[in-house]
């Protein structure tokens, strides 16, 4: 029998090192997914796989079998090319899957239900919100960057190391090595020090995929032509369109209303609305555009006066508010043909957080090991 008492497993889960990158993967992948069935659908009229047999392949089934073998792989393979095929074939199921959603909530199982698309979009909000929790730096122990490390060092026994992965987990170990308070963590993290430093190990030079060199160009043209004015004043012009174009409906409505009733007939005889009992609807989609409206009106004038840090902060809550809230109405009465002016609001969103980030919070350098 041992003398010492027997250490206790750990069972903390150590989020993987590519997390972020996989899941934004996934993203993209099912809305891609979601957009293309429905562009595919509406251009060849929604044909019906199986013919005149009474069958019909629904696209929610190659979903589930797509959603099945991304579940597969990775309780198959240990290779770490394995995680972001998962999440591409996992985004495509998920995205052929939610699509369908419109048949399993009513009892016609009408795929064209009105509901539809706000329940698909907010579906993908949800996952765009975990993504940048999980994109957030968060302080790692030892326990974690020891992972890192070994998942990363999977990369030798493929012969496949090269010269940036070999100078990334240099840096893990040699922090572990300094921070660590567990002297097996130390031991194990010199050991493996010792390993990349020897004449055994075979490293190849870093190769810029097509990607890194088309990240590096972006970075070049943006230091050199997108300066903090010229940034400025896109994100002005495009708070003012947005904004315009928020408060432009509810103005609209208020200037043509003699009655409630009148206005009812009007949305209806326009297809604005599809019956009386959407008036609801309507009113609080009015309400939130003129509320995001009047916020991204804001804050361009904000930042026309230089007042970059409370102009960009007004203008992230007022996208964030539009994104979230405004949108899911719309999608209600417009469906699936306001994607285009989603994916222009996110990239205007994106857009803000970056000037947010080269010119107002820089990035902080990356935390230490937590003791």
């Amino acid at each position: 029998m041992p003398t010492e008492q027997r250490r206790q497993s750990i069972r903390r889960p150590v989020r993987r090192s590519e997390a972020d990158d996989d899941i934004l993967l996934m993203l993209l992948s099912f809305a891609a997914s979601v957009v293309a069935t429905r562009v595919f659908l509406q251009l060849t009229g929604f044909p019906r796989l199986g013919g005149d047999s009474g069958l019909h392949i629904a696209h929610v089934l190659w979903g589930g079998l797509l959603l099945f073998i991304a579940t597969l792989l990775p309780l198959i393979f240990a290779n770490q090319w394995v995680y972001p095929l998962t999440a591409i074939l996992s985004g495509i199921g998920v995205g052929l899957f939610i699509d369908e959603v419109g048949k399993f909530i009513t009892a016609t199982n009408d795929y064209f239900y009105p509901a539809s698309a706000p329940i698909i979009y907010g579906f993908f909000l949800l996952t765009v919100l975990l993504y940048f929790q999980i994109r957030r730096r968060r302080r790692v122990d030892a326990r974690g960057e020891l992972y890192y490390a070994l998942a990363e060092l999977t990369e030798a026994i493929d012969h496949d190391l090269d010269t940036v992965e070999m100078h990334r987990i240099e840096q893990r170990l040699i922090k572990i090595k300094d921070n660590a308070t567990q002297s097996v963590q130390v031991q194990l993290a010199q050991e493996l020090l010792d390993f990349l430093h020897s004449d055994r190990l075979m490293v190849i030079e870093h190769q810029p995929s097509l990607l890194e060199r088309l990240l590096i160009r972006l970075k070049r043209v943006e230091a050199r032509d997108f300066t903090r004015p010229v940034h400025r004043g896109v994100l002005i012009a495009g708070m003012l369109l947005f904004g315009i174009l928020a408060i432009n409906d509810p103005v609209r409505a208020l200037a043509t209303l003699r009655d409630a009733s009148d206005l009812v007939t009007r949305l209806i005889q326009l297809d604005v609305i599809r019956s009386p009992s959407e008036i609801r609807w309507f009113a609080l989609r009015m309400i939130l555009q003129g509320l995001a409206g009047g916020m991204l009106l804001l804050s361009a004038g904000l930042l026309m006066l230089r007042q970059d840090r409370h102009g960009v902060l007004l203008g992230l809550i007022g996208m964030l508010f539009y994104l979230i809230t405004v949108n899911l109405v719309v999608l209600y009465f417009d469906q699936f043909t306001y994607i285009l002016a989603t994916v222009v609001e996110f990239g205007f969103f994106m857009s803000m957080l970056r000037y947010r980030q080269r010119f107002i919070i820089p990035r902080e350098p990356v935390p230490a090991l937590a003791q």
